[in-house]
């Protein structure tokens, strides 16, 4: 059976911006405790230099001194912050009362004080500057619930200073402090390198240089070959309400700077027809050749990604709509790159389904796995069937465990409800323009209480758990139990009922896969499980379908050469096993990499633990080979990679989007970009840039500590008359941070200088689970004279390099 083929989109649809977003930076940011004036001034001044000379480590050239060190050792001196070694350290007595100093060699104006701490963090502690060693002005006070981290505080003094030192006031535990690099900075830090911020990081890039692309209005979108009008429509509805230009979709190629779209065998890259592309981004011409419809939208998706981030506004932006030219020959390591949804424990309205899957398939990601059914709610709806010996009323599963849900854990009560037909075709139909195939998933013989409860027929003397005296079925169970359940092997319902809803489940499901679950039957024994599971697995080959079931199932008679193996957590013998004596294919899903549920940084109230140990951050995300993952199981064998978000404690679009990204963007890139290309701090590079597209789109992502994400501003163009407040606007793009970390100045071009201060509509908080929005700057000041002014907004947080944004206001009499 085919996949589900990319179809061209219906009607025009953007991304909701999720009602609550935001984060904290987990490098800790301070502003001065007074930062006027003339301190904007003097950022002004040393973002002038900044272009004239690198910034500069003064504690480099410094000598540290310290209250005390741990045990005398000479291996933990004061010296050794200021060495430039991050694998040493300075370490104090058991005390509070302890600091650490840097003298330096010459004194000088200060811009930002870094400090590592690797470990024995101070709680709380006092930034001061001296000009002799014995008058102490306090710069700022710091106190954080979070170790090990880096803090980044702004000093920006005005006059020379001669010492920087670290007051503690309480320690993070028993320990005393711990500080492995204490950077003091004359200059705020130079921009961040240029990068194309492509994800997944293609197969080959070359950038071209010379003069970019530049969208215009008068462009037309070329589609030419069988197959190519879908993609051609899909980048169409996408560049539109950005640049409000009519981008007409067209047959044949004519008119200034087309981008065009070609579908046809040879296009794509030799041997990568399903997938593969081949962009060529010219100054006056862009062109995406693909063998197939699906290439083509991923060529689509890295063409988005050169355009500038303000391309995913919902609403008309005055932009330069530029892409740099480059030729890029891409495709995929892995066929399947998934991401599951857990909507039984919590349900997902169509609405936010298909916002979840706009937010994912700009990186590429091509399945969308559905987990349909569990012991809290049962989310899909089918009908009586012709055939029904034991008169189910299969109506009954959304009408009853439709209803239910998660009872404990999360912010609320888990979400009910189910899809009908209707709404599961619209999501497939979707999901396949959005270039994914959608995985159905109804989980058994375990995790089957939601069906229990609503089936009378199914509580039978082997199923569990059983019903309470005088009842027919057994009570619902909201609670994040596992394994209690399981259908009875020797009843000839159990069958009836597999049978026909997986017959109603295949005919619904366009693409080649049906995943049967078959994890955490703890309470079926060994015999029953594989009697069970034997049958369902043949009963799905039968229906023209490639069974999928997690690893606990590899072990039972798969069918030959058609069933896939996803792996969680267990057994990888038993997975090698299958691969080399049943033909299966892999998914890996290893929780420790691809969990998001898990807490992806301490500061998280909620999230699991148990995967990793600790927190699951982004790097255990990216930092594995799922080419190698498996011993004895070829790379060829590996189908592909799948994130999985679960629902015992998260609701609602916003938190799901916020557990997953940017971790599924890592698994994307696992799954795409050849093993040898990948590089983790290339990775954070590339998604620092990301950070603000994101926010454009409104995602609501989590600003991971170690990404040093990019800060970008643009001014709106406006006209009014003399005497009128100007309302000039500028937006501001800074994940994870808050108004009070931003300092903004504006400069006229007829002299006149203001300091503006920076709002936003959602701030960041991690036990909320949302990041910040764009932040909005306005300058009211009036114009006495009519003509073209420039205003330069200069935006500086702390630790980043100065951005910069211009517009102009006309001026009429």
């Amino acid at each position: 059976m085919s996949e589900t083929r990319f179809r061209a989109p219906s009607r025009p649809r953007r991304r909701p911006t999720p009602a609550v977003l935001s984060a904290v930076l987990a490098a800790t940011l301070l502003i001065p405790q007074a930062a006027g004036t003339a301190q904007a001034a003097a950022s002004s001044a040393a973002s002038a230099g900044a272009t004239a000379s690198a910034p500069a480590n003064l504690a480099l050239t410094g000598t540290a001194t310290a209250s005390s060190v741990e045990l005398d050792r000479a291996t933990f001196v004061a010296a050794h912050v200021n060495d430039g070694d991050t694998a040493t350290r300075w370490s104090s007595k058991y005390q509070d009362d302890n600091w650490v100093q840097v003298k330096l060699a010459q004194a000088s104006v200060v811009d930002h004080v870094t400090l590592a701490w690797p470990n024995a963090c101070a709680r709380d502690f006092v930034l001061q500057t001296s000009v002799n060693g014995t008058t102490w002005t306090d710069v700022a006070t710091l106190k954080r619930d979070t170790c090990p981290r880096t803090d980044v505080i702004e000093v920006r003094s005005t006059t020379p200073i001669s010492y920087v030192r670290m007051l503690g006031r309480k320690r993070w535990a028993a320990y005393g402090y711990s500080i492995s690099e204490f950077q003091i900075w004359d200059l705020p830090p130079a921009p961040p390198a240029p990068t194309l911020g492509l994800l997944p990081k293609p197969v080959s890039v070359q950038e071209n240089g010379g003069t970019p692309y530049t969208l215009n209005r008068d462009t037309r979108v070329v589609a030419l070959g069988t197959g190519a009008q879908a993609p051609a429509a899909y980048l169409a509805k996408l560049l539109r309400p950005s640049t409000g230009y009519p981008l007409p979709v067209v047959g044949t190629e004519a008119g200034p700077a087309p981008i065009v779209i070609d579908v046809g065998p040879g296009k794509g890259p030799t041997g990568q027809g399903a997938e593969g592309y081949e962009l060529t981004v010219g100054a006056g011409r862009v062109l995406i050749g693909a063998d197939t419809p699906n290439g083509a939208l991923n060529g689509v998706q890295t063409l988005r990604q050169l355009f500038p981030q303000w391309v995913e506004s919902d609403t008309v932006v005055t932009a330069a709509w530029t892409a740099p030219t480059v030729t890029i020959t891409d495709y995929p390591r892995f066929a399947h790159r998934g991401m599951m949804l857990d909507v039984a424990r919590s349900f997902y309205p169509v609405n936010e389904v298909k916002a979840y899957i706009d937010s994912a398939a700009q990186f590429k990601i091509n399945r969308l796995h559905l987990h349909l059914t569990d012991d809290q709610g049962w989310r899909i709806a089918l009908d009586d069937p012709q055939s029904n010996p034991s008169g189910i009323d299969y109506g009954l599963l959304t009408e009853v465990s439709g209803g239910t849900a998660m009872t404990n854990r999360g912010t609320e009560p888990g979400i009910t409800g189910y899809y009908t037909k209707a709404d599961y075709a619209e999501i497939v139909r979707y999901a396949g323009e959005n270039g994914m195939t959608v995985i159905p998933e109804i989980d058994m013989p375990g995790h089957t209480n939601a069906a229990l409860h609503a089936i009378p027929q199914l509580n039978t003397a082997g199923a569990r758990p059983q019903p309470q005296p005088g009842q027919s079925t057994v009570p619902a169970n909201g609670t994040g139990a596992v394994g209690y359940s399981s259908l009875d092997a020797n009843s000839d319902v159990t069958y009836e009922f597999a049978e026909r809803v997986l017959t109603q489940i295949a005919a619904m499901t366009p693409g080649p896969y049906l995943h049967i679950g078959g994890d955490e039957a703890h309470v079926t024994s060994h015999a029953d499980y594989t009697k069970m599971v034997n049958a369902f697995t043949q009963k799905v080959s039968s229906l023209g379908k490639t069974v999928v079931g997690w690893n606990e199932y590899a072990g039972t008679a798969l069918p030959q050469n058609k069933a896939v193996v996803q792996f969680w957590t267990g057994n990888l013998t038993a997975v090698a096993n299958a691969v080399n004596n049943r033909g299966a294919k892999v998914i890996l899903s290893p929780a420790a990499n691809t969990y998001v549920p898990q807490k992806q940084d301490s500061r998280q109230p909620q999230g699991g633990t148990w995967a990793c140990g600790g927190v699951c951050g982004l790097d255990r995300h990216y930092n594995w080979n799922p080419g190698a993952y498996v011993p004895g199981v070829a790379e060829s064998n590996v189908l592909g990679v799948e994130s999985a978000l679960w629902g015992e404690f998260i609701r609602r679009l916003g938190q799901a989007q916020y557990y997953s990204f940017p971790r599924l963007i890592a698994t994307a890139e696992a799954g795409w970009t050849p093993q040898a290309q990948r590089d983790y701090a290339d990775f954070k590079t590339r998604l620092s840039k990301a950070g603000g597209r994101l926010t454009v789109q409104g995602t609501n992502f989590f600003p991971t500590a170690d990404v040093a994400w990019r800060t970008e501003a643009l001014g709106t163009p406006v006209t009014v008359r003399t005497g009128q407040q100007a309302g000039a606007t500028w937006t501001v793009t800074a994940p994870g941070a808050a108004p009070a970390d931003l300092v903004a100045t504006v400069v006229w071009s007829d002299g006149v200088q203001e300091n503006l201060t920076p709002t936003t509509t959602r701030e960041a908080s991690i036990p909320d689970m949302r990041v910040n929005d764009a932040f909005t700057t306005r300058s009211n000041r009036t114009f006495a004279q009519p003509g073209t002014y420039t205003g330069t907004l200069t935006v500086r947080l702390p630790g980043q390099a100065p951005v910069e944004g211009r517009l102009t206001v006309t001026v009429t009499a």
